[in-house]
């Protein structure tokens, strides 16, 4: 049986042809390890590591120097969160945040830091104004998705940059959703961006990014080789080394670099627009069949959280499987959004397609979603 993919807000499947190639290329000819010596081999790696940190520094408005590789965006937002907070510190962090940033801000609470979350609201006015409440003199930093994960909602990120810089504080945003399917860049005012390397922009699973704008300095939250000052027990204190302990993922390096190529390529605007249409498609078939759409605000990246009737997601989303869609059902990693939009304890069904998708695998989708809603759990005829 033919196997649709509808998870891309999870992992971009499949990847652009030219992402495979850089990575077979990395593996056969980059051997060498950057950084780690004069040689030719760690010369080609080291230019190559390079060449994709000066893209991504385009791609998002920083210095080169100021854009450091990660294993994913989690461990972006992990370096950004932890050290930046202090004992004595308060951070905020919004209702609609992944767990990745919930959770390193729940362990800096055992830390003599403390956490409090605010609400993100009905639009984005009522979202500023409960953030302003909250921006007492104590506050250190602010982390605050870019889109959420769950609904795709579009946060006021602008403004919520202007606010902490009114304040003085620091602002750490997790682009995880966002980057690759709108602009995100440090021109919106925010001092960090967490981003992933394997979704939006179309690279290989254990690539990340944490880029900053040069203003805070962070404390080191592992400590090692760098290929530079290797004379001294002190950890390396200039950027990018400084938070790049230990052999970077070279051979993954270059497949998001090639994944960026790829995206400037066809163009943002280009994907963006293909796959909210298919995301309108499938609201539009919802609807239609009288279920449930998650979305309030004005402003989304393409994802669609949905139920059909009392059907538990988990349990939806393994009868998709067995029809042949892949898409991802439960919490999402994300107990504080569906906190805050009531669908606990089972969560929601997450569509999420990407520049391969196309119209007729959505009408697929969508009529199998019909069988559904008409017959529950009855077997469905494929």
């Amino acid at each position: 049986m033919r196997q649709i993919y509808f998870d891309n807000a999870a992992t971009s499947f499949p990847k652009p042809p030219s992402v495979a190639e850089a990575v077979k290329n990395a593996v056969i000819n980059l051997g060498g390890n950057p950084g780690r010596g004069g040689h030719v081999f760690s010369q080609a790696a080291a230019k190559a590591v390079y060449d994709t940190r000066a893209e991504c520094a385009r791609l998002f408005g920083a210095e080169p120097e100021n854009v450091v590789f990660t294993q994913n965006c989690t461990h972006a937002i992990n370096l950004a969160l932890k050290g930046i907070a202090r004992p004595g510190d308060r951070i905020l962090i919004s209702s609609m945040e992944h767990n990745s940033v919930a959770r390193p801000a729940f362990a800096l609470t055992k830390k003599g830091v403390r956490a409090d979350v605010a609400e993100v609201g009905k639009n984005d006015a009522e979202t500023l104004e409960n953030l302003r409440g909250m921006m007492k003199s104590d506050v250190r930093c602010v982390v605050f998705t870019a889109a959420s994960n769950v609904t795709g909602r579009l946060m006021p990120i602008r403004e919520i940059a202007s606010l902490c810089r009114e304040r003085g504080v620091c602002l750490i945003v997790d682009g995880a959703q966002a980057a690759g399917a709108v602009p995100l860049g440090l021109g919106l005012g925010m001092n960090f961006i967490c981003v992933p390397g394997h979704k939006g922009l179309c690279g290989p699973a254990g690539t990340g990014l944490l880029i900053s704008d040069g203003e805070y300095s962070l404390s080191t939250v592992i400590e090692g080789g760098t290929g530079a000052t290797s004379g001294e027990l002190e950890q390396t204190g200039f950027m990018p080394e400084r938070l790049e302990s230990g052999t970077l993922n070279t051979v993954g390096i270059a497949g998001l670099g090639a994944g960026i190529r790829y995206l400037n390529r066809v163009g943002m605007d280009t994907v963006f627009a293909h796959e909210t249409a298919l995301c309108d498609m499938l609201i539009a078939g919802l609807k239609k069949i009288g279920e449930r759409v998650y979305r309030t605000g004005d402003r989304f990246v393409p994802i669609v959280s949905f139920n059909i009737g009392d059907i538990p997601a988990p349990a939806l989303t393994s009868r998709l499987s067995e029809g042949g869609f892949a898409l991802r059902g439960g919490l999402h990693c994300a107990l504080l959004a569906h906190k805050t939009l009531g669908t606990l304890p089972d969560g929601t069904v997450r569509f999420s397609p990407s520049v391969f998708s196309s119209e007729r695998d959505v009408a697929a989708l969508i009529n199998y979603l019909k069988k559904i809603s008409e017959t529950g759990f009855l077997p469905i005829e494929i």
